[in-house]
């Protein structure tokens, strides 16, 4: 009796553990340390559930523990399979082509978190070529890298203005890049080089640059901070600051969130919304399931850490997450998404 009664709970526990890694947002945990990172990684809980479920089905040959791994080789089932279910709704995408001449009224983004220059000017400026990109937005880029993407763009035909924002001298991480095309006007940034809200960011700069005669949507550069152990509450503090960001009419958002649409739960003010007003590129696509982090796993089993957002007024075209440049240097692939405004 004694048996069966700590075998049920023993089922009920496991039972809930799974459920909240599953769908952390139902309980209000998906900003809660080891919880938001385990959510993060939906691709590599999959193939840890499979791992489980043999584990559980070899130990299932002792007749004492029978009953008990029947039952978690049940409950870990049900997680492998709601996990798959969340991708599978999410989008599993398709890899990235040279795109064509966008049209007059769209707008392309590219976005890579280069971690400090490392692929070189000469791959991004060749990248943002192939894939006429009118705005770039380069975390853990330098301005001397920033400047230098452009002078090699401009000698492929696409000039581009270059704004950084950096917090210091020290590590390139502590940079952000934005570069802008001429074609959509003349833009200058309008938030604090400090960090720290109100005008940026906790601890990596966010680069905010709004059209000089109004016209044109606001673009944001975004830098949040990762959610290690000591900056969980300057983590939570930058996307509560990004959705503030994010509540105009035209707007255009784009890099390294560290957070999944999962961590943005809550944070939306409108329908189909994910962090402010702004709507996730990849979501809207397809594509949301692919991982952008790190590029030394598959990206299927990968962290879906880098964005496109944007307001409602942009309608997404195409977006895709590149995986041909996983051994360039960054930890992070690029991102490409292509929108037109309404």
């Amino acid at each position: 009796m004694f048996t069966r009664i700590v075998r049920s709970l023993v089922a009920v526990a496991a039972a809930a553990t799974l459920l909240v890694f599953a769908w952390p947002q139902a309980f209000g945990l998906q900003n809660t340390w080891v919880i938001a990172h385990a959510v993060s990684l939906r691709g590599l809980a999959v193939v840890g559930a499979g791992f489980l479920v043999l584990l559980f089905l070899l130990l299932s040959r002792f007749r004492p523990w029978r009953r008990t791994m029947t039952v978690f080789i049940v409950l870990t089932l049900l997680f492998g399979v709601a996990n798959v279910g969340i991708l599978a709704s999410r989008g599993l995408g398709e890899e990235a082509a040279a795109q064509a001449t966008p049209a007059s009224d769209s707008v392309t983004v590219l976005s890579w978190n280069t971690l400090g220059d490392a692929p070189g000017a000469a791959a991004i400026a060749k990248l943002a070529l192939e894939q006429n990109a009118s705005v770039i937005t380069l975390p853990e880029t330098t301005q001397e890298a920033g400047i230098a993407v452009a002078e090699a763009m401009r000698s492929g035909g696409r000039p581009m203005w270059v704004h950084t924002l950096a917090f210091d001298e020290i590590s390139k991480a502590r940079s952000t890049t934005l570069l802008i095309s001429p074609d959509l006007g003349d833009y200058t940034v309008t938030n604090e080089a400090g960090s720290g809200p109100p005008g940026n960011t906790n601890v990596l700069p966010t680069v905010v640059a709004t059209p000089v005669n109004g016209v044109g949507p606001t673009i944001v550069a975004v830098h949040a901070v990762a959610p290690i152990e000591f900056e969980m509450s300057n983590w939570r503090s930058d996307l509560d600051w990004l959705a503030d960001q994010c509540q105009n009419d035209n707007i255009i958002m784009a890099g390294d969130f560290n957070a999944t649409i999962d961590h943005m739960s809550g944070r939306g003010s409108e329908d189909g919304a994910v962090l402010g007003n702004c709507h996730d590129a990849a979501l809207s696509s397809g594509s949301a399931a692919i991982g952008t982090w790190t590029t030394k796993i598959p990206a299927l089993l990968g962290s879906p850490i880098d964005h496109v957002l944007t307001s409602s007024n942009w309608t997404v075209t195409n977006m895709h997450v590149i995986t041909s440049l996983d051994s360039a240097g960054s930890d992070h692939r690029p991102i490409v998404a292509t929108f037109t405004s309404q």
